[in-house]
């Protein structure tokens, strides 16, 4: 693919609101996680919790839009001058000729929650302030965002579960390439909710500590929360930066929530971002893992990630740090990747202390300082849909 450069890039996490906050914590690896203490769920374990979105407030006249999960994006987007850098797109390309395609498993389901708690006892009528279209509609997202920014160009909501905004980078580098629009809005936002924290509780997957992806004693996810947005662009605005160099995917359609051991989906996603890419596997200087910390996954990925790379490329998941952001983890460890590679920063595997002896991978268990010129993230959802991105220095 032609590389498409990453022109302005924002995001919010446990980490906190903004670059800055994030790439402080990851030099610092401090982990955002917390012991779970979200609207009294009761499943122990740790979160990676949004401080502030319970007293947020959306812009004025985009109250129909309020929900956790825009508040979320709303806080995100006010971050690292993107609004103003998104203006400046529009004044080159015009607000009809940028696509805003973003990812989220979830959207605004802690609405629906709150309101069928608070139905009516004699009707089961849903209370008048819910507003389904602008909080619990997948669409949800991509019209705020849109309507917040004033953009007209296709816009359009992926769901493909944790591989979501790794999913509809690719489908905006496809209406860019086309010709359908000059740029994109890319990314995703997904928050907390009781059906996220619950069900992945039932399916016995939550650790009772902090995640810890491909350690020994690794006993499942810290499910997180997250928002992050890049506008790509077929032109770079300033010398250096990261663009998006290649993208893979695959559906192996294995089972609906567990992934294929041997990773062959996984293997496939990889392979063709980098033939998308234009590099061999030598040619690539880390790659942040999906690296969950269930013991299926992790074990999964390790053995495709082995017959793709073998055993050298410095590998890590920064889920240690963020949690399992679910729709809009595929983002935000994109965006992790660029800081990466911007500040020459090789992180850690946080939260790894003994390495699985039937992974065979380079894990740093600390960050390190290296040069970083191409990085591949990884994201793999249920259903077996699995994403992969190739980002680095552009030629």
């Amino acid at each position: 693919m032609t590389p498409l450069h990453l022109t302005a890039t924002t995001l919010a996490s446990a980490l906190g609101a903004g670059a800055g906050a994030t790439l402080d914590a990851l030099r610092g690896e401090r982990s955002g996680l917390a012991p779970c203490d979200f609207e009294q769920v009761g499943i122990g374990g740790h979160v990676g919790r949004v401080a502030g979105l319970e007293q947020a407030a959306l812009p004025p006249g985009l109250a129909q839009y309020d929900c956790r999960n825009n508040r979320l994006a709303w806080l995100a987007l006010q971050q690292d001058g993107f609004i103003e850098a998104v203006q400046g797109a529009v004044g080159r390309h015009g607000a009809g000729r940028i696509a805003v395609v973003l990812g989220t498993s979830t959207s605004g389901i802690l609405s629906a929650e709150n309101a069928y708690r608070a139905r009516d006892p004699a009707t089961g009528l849903l209370p008048d302030w819910f507003r389904y279209d602008g909080s619990y509609d997948l669409f949800s997202l991509s019209r705020f965002v849109a309507d917040l920014l004033g953009l007209t160009g296709p816009a359009m909501t992926v769901s493909t579960a944790c591989a979501s905004s790794a999913r509809a980078c690719l489908d905006a580098s496809h209406l860019i390439a086309s010709g359908v629009v000059d740029a994109a809005l890319v990314g995703g936002a997904d928050s907390l909710c009781r059906l996220t924290l619950h069900g992945f509780n039932s399916l016995e997957l939550v650790s009772p500590a902090r995640c810890r992806p491909f350690d020994a004693a690794r006993r499942g996810i810290s499910i997180g929360e997250a928002a992050g947005f890049a506008l790509l662009e077929r032109e770079p605005r300033q010398p250096g930066g990261v663009a998006l160099l290649g993208i893979g995917a695959s559906s192996d359609g294995y089972h609906m929530s567990s992934p294929q051991p041997d990773g062959i989906g996984a293997e496939q996603a990889m392979r063709r971002a980098l033939c998308s890419a234009g590099l061999e596997p030598g040619q690539i200087d880390h790659i942040n893992l999906h690296g969950t910390g269930t013991r299926a996954n992790d074990l999964m990925e390790a053995r495709a990630v082995g017959r793709v790379f073998g055993t050298a490329t410095p590998c890590a998941s920064t889920k240690g740090w963020t949690g399992h952001c679910m729709g809009s983890s595929g983002i935000v460890e994109a965006l992790i990747a660029g800081l990466c590679i911007t500040h020459d920063l090789l992180p850690g595997c946080l939260g790894l202390a003994t390495p699985d002896p039937e992974i065979a991978l380079d894990l740093p268990l600390h960050n390190r300082s290296a040069r970083l010129d191409r990085v591949m993230s990884n994201s793999f959802g249920f259903g077996g849909i699995n994403v992969s991105l190739v980002l680095g220095r552009p030629a």
